[in-house]
């Protein structure tokens, strides 16, 4: 029989037992046809790129199927017949992948990466080093003095801000 990689998406309010209950649905189906499913994996809900009928999460799942292609399409024909269901897609693969996919192993490195940096699940990317001292700069000299005007904590206050305009 072939072989399939089939992920879906579906909607951002639904809870996880609830998309967990329609992957149930999607094994039966496959079932009844004389296929089997080698392994599900669900990924969490994730960003979307772009909004997909008025939602910008969802959650995502993969199903390895070994399965006739009418059992293929009547997964599908259900997918796009229930409306909890974003978006879906298939592809024919000459062999499952035997371990977790690429994005479980994603998944894992970042908790790992995580982990040795002692993190604590917050993304530094997002522009937090603001927060951290960028220490002395050695290899700059010192600007000396400002011309024509005393150190910004000397000034008055109420002249520190205003401009002249002429």
């Amino acid at each position: 029989m072939p072989l399939y990689e089939h992920v879906y998406l579906a909607r951002q309010d639904l809870s996880a037992q609830q998309v967990d209950e329609l992957t149930n649905q999607y094994k039966a189906v496959i079932e009844q046809h004389g296929g089997s499913i080698e392994k599900v994996e669900y990924w969490g809900v994730k960003s979307l790129s772009y909004r997909m009928r008025k939602n910008r999460k969802a959650h995502f799942t993969l199903l390895n199927v070994n399965a006739p292609s009418p059992a293929i399409a009547e997964v599908e024909r259900q997918q796009r017949l229930n409306e909890d269901v974003l978006r879906a897609l298939t592809i024919r693969v000459d062999a499952l992948e035997a371990g977790p996919s690429a994005m479980m192993r994603k998944a894992d490195r970042d908790r790992d990466r995580d982990d040795r940096r002692g993190g604590d699940g917050r993304d530094d990317r997002r522009g937090d080093d603001r927060r951290r001292d960028r220490g002395d700069r050695g290899d700059r000299e010192s600007r000396g003095p400002r011309e024509g005007r005393p150190p910004r904590d000397e000034r008055p206050a109420d002249t520190a801000e205003t401009t002249t305009e002429e």
